[in-house]
């Protein structure tokens, strides 16, 4: 696929998805959709790729879906938001949690509705510190989509997401990484080269580690104790016998620095 709404990039093991629609914030059309799709099923299929960092381009990361994408009038018919959440959202949200490998989103600027979520939904957050997240359904008469109340009240509990969700307001990034709703807030001009930094990391790290650490911690979120134990019993006995253990075993015992290879 040619690429009209995004930019996509990949060397030395990261991939890399900016979300380029500026004059737009990065809000998502259909089209936009189609590509993000596309870049991450290349991911999936790319055996090189151990790590993903997703961004936008401008000033702001993504403002959501782009109402003006959508025939919204009293003369028209009611759109179906289901189709539409289940068609485009709903796997991309999937895709973000289920991908084999660390996922880091470098939020730009404003990240509302959708786009909020979106961002998220990804393994590791980090903000610009004049970014800020806006749960702006309210303002329109719908709820928060994209795993959005599904995810708020386990980062920042019930109250705090349900103050986003009802009322709309903007969280500054400062006070999102003081919540616990993202990693880290970091100075505007250090963004991109932080992200990248710790994306690059992870595209040299022990990916299949990283997998199973960003599974384990994922599913977690809906497992008993006994279970997760059984689980991390499972996936250790798993990683013992991988290349990269033995590896970093030696390169400790060597005092130096490890050669990971995903394997």
């Amino acid at each position: 696929m040619t690429f009209e709404t995004i930019e996509y990039s990949s060397q030395n093991g990261l991939a890399t998805i900016t979300l380029n629609r500026p004059d737009r914030l990065n809000s998502f059309n259909v089209r936009m959709h189609e590509e993000v799709r596309a870049a991450f099923d290349t991911i999936k299929a790319d055996d090189t790729v151990r790590a993903v960092l997703l961004t936008g381009a401008g000033r702001g990361f993504c403002a959501g879906q782009d109402l003006g994408d959508r025939a919204v009038s009293a003369d028209n018919a009611a759109p179906d938001l289901g189709h539409s959440v289940e068609t485009y959202y709903n796997p991309l949200i999937r895709r973000i949690a289920a991908l084999p490998m660390p996922v880091v989103c470098a939020v730009n600027g404003v990240a509302a509705g959708a786009g909020a979520n979106i961002a998220l939904a990804c393994d590791v957050v980090i903000a610009a510190r004049s970014a800020k997240f806006i749960q702006s359904f309210a303002n329109i008469g719908l709820i928060p989509d994209s795993g959005g109340t599904w995810i708020l009240p386990r980062l920042i509990g019930q109250a705090r997401a349900m103050g986003l969700a009802l009322t709309g307001e903007p969280l500054m990034a400062e006070a999102a990484a003081e919540w616990g709703l993202i990693w880290k807030c970091v100075d505007d001009e250090a963004l991109i080269a932080e992200a990248t930094a710790l994306a690059e990391k992870f595209a040299a790290g022990p990916t299949r580690g990283l997998a199973e650490t960003k599974k384990r911690v994922r599913a977690a979120w809906t497992n008993d104790l006994d279970t997760e134990l059984d689980e991390e019993r499972d996936a250790m006995r798993m990683l013992g016998g991988t290349h990269d253990y033995a590896e970093g075993v030696a390169a400790f015992t060597e005092k130096r620095k490890p050669s990971f290879t995903g394997r």
